[in-house]
């Protein structure tokens, strides 16, 4: 019986981790897609997309695992019962019994690796990358400067472009800046063939000195304008004006713990949902893996997938019940686990006659 339950284990796992691996490559593609054109725009460096993706990794897998599992249940068990595996181990003892208790211990090392992101991993990548956002926010224009690319960058009112930069963005080529007015009533246009970062030493100041340049005052509508040639002239660079933004999801599990705030014990609750979802979900998903041979491999998954959706849904609704105050602390979201459950086993087991009744139109399907 072990090399029976080591096969049906495995056959689990290689259909979670082929569905997991496909879900974490959209989610995570759309993501990368967004942060890709917010580099784009300037408002944060290319150079630290890696690391945001890298660290906000474990936040899609403490949601993509438990429906990988579930996918993976439905898929493994199902190509079983078309193909009637299932039906011989039946002939062969095993109960329905055992194939559950089986399925959901081999469900408890997903359960616990989603725990651990959901509790502790998750909360730590949430609080680096709102680190390197806060970074950002705070960059001066020189940090987030991009050859070739014209940037608005965040002083708001100058556009930048340069045709080099130095690896150390110390050193410009061909540089040309848009700086728009206050009141927004004439433009301030500055070319030249180079420029290079001096900070003061006294007072901290950066500035831009730009070489071997141009001058130009204009006013939309209007063809008089003031043009002044330099040999070198001196640009401040300000700093970002981003403030420490806090992400709710890098708040850390301890800090849940002890804090008073609705919305804060919404999200401890929902952090301690995530794991208990997959042992409710294998139950459901062992159940509604098994296929009439004439239905076809595929049919089961559209109801199964609608149960997991609205499971997950009504998760969604609890929590924001629980963060306005409409349903007590000490109900929080388990009356969403305890509902599910109710109809897992129910579906599992169910009343004597209908288990009877189930069981002798699989017989007759599968003879």
């Amino acid at each position: 019986m072990t090399i029976v339950f080591r096969y049906l284990i495995r056959q689990i796992m290689v259909s979670m981790l082929a569905v997991s691996g496909i879900l974490l490559l959209v989610f995570m593609s759309g993501r990368f897609i967004k942060y890709l054109g917010q580099a784009a725009e300037g408002d944060i460096a290319a150079g630290v997309l890696f690391s945001i993706m890298a660290y906000r990794f474990p936040g899609f897998l403490e949601l993509i695992l438990p429906l990988g599992l579930f996918i993976g249940i439905l898929l493994a068990y199902g190509r079983m019962y078309l193909e009637s595996e299932m039906t011989v181990l039946f002939a062969c003892g095993v109960s329905d019994r055992q194939l559950v208790t089986k399925t959901l211990a081999g469900s408890l090392v997903v359960m616990v690796v989603v725990g651990a992101m959901s509790l502790v991993v998750s909360p730590w990548g949430m609080k680096q990358v709102e680190r390197i956002f806060n970074e950002q926010s705070q960059a001066t224009e020189f940090e987030m400067l991009a050859p070739g690319r014209f940037q608005d960058l965040t002083s708001g009112q100058r556009v930048t472009y340069t045709e080099s930069l130095s690896d150390d963005k110390r050193q410009l080529q061909g540089v040309f800046i848009a700086e728009y007015a206050k009141n927004e009533e004439g433009v301030t246009l500055i070319t030249a063939e180079s420029g290079s970062q001096l900070v003061d030493e006294k007072t901290g100041s950066r500035f831009l000195v730009l070489e071997e340049g141009g001058r130009f005052q204009v006013k939309p509508g209007q063809l008089e304008y003031s043009e002044t040639r330099f040999d070198a002239y001196g640009l401040k660079i300000r700093g970002g004006e981003g403030e420490d933004d806090e992400l709710e999801e890098g708040v850390s599990t301890l800090d849940l713990w002890h804090s008073d705030d609705p919305e804060d014990r919404a999200l401890l609750h929902w952090r301690i949902s995530l794991p208990l979802i997959v042992p409710i979900v294998t139950l459901l998903a062992v159940r509604l893996s098994r296929v009439n041979p004439r239905q076809g491999r595929f049919f089961h998954l559209l109801p199964a997938m609608l149960v997991y959706i609205t499971y997950l849904g009504l998760l969604i609704v609890a929590r924001d019940l629980l963060a306005d105050g409409k349903v007590p602390e000490w109900i929080g979201m388990l009356w969403v686990h305890a509902l599910f459950l109710a109809l897992a086993l129910w579906l599992q087991f169910g009343p004597p006659w209908l288990r009877r009744r189930r069981l002798e139109k699989e017989g007759a399907a599968h003879a």
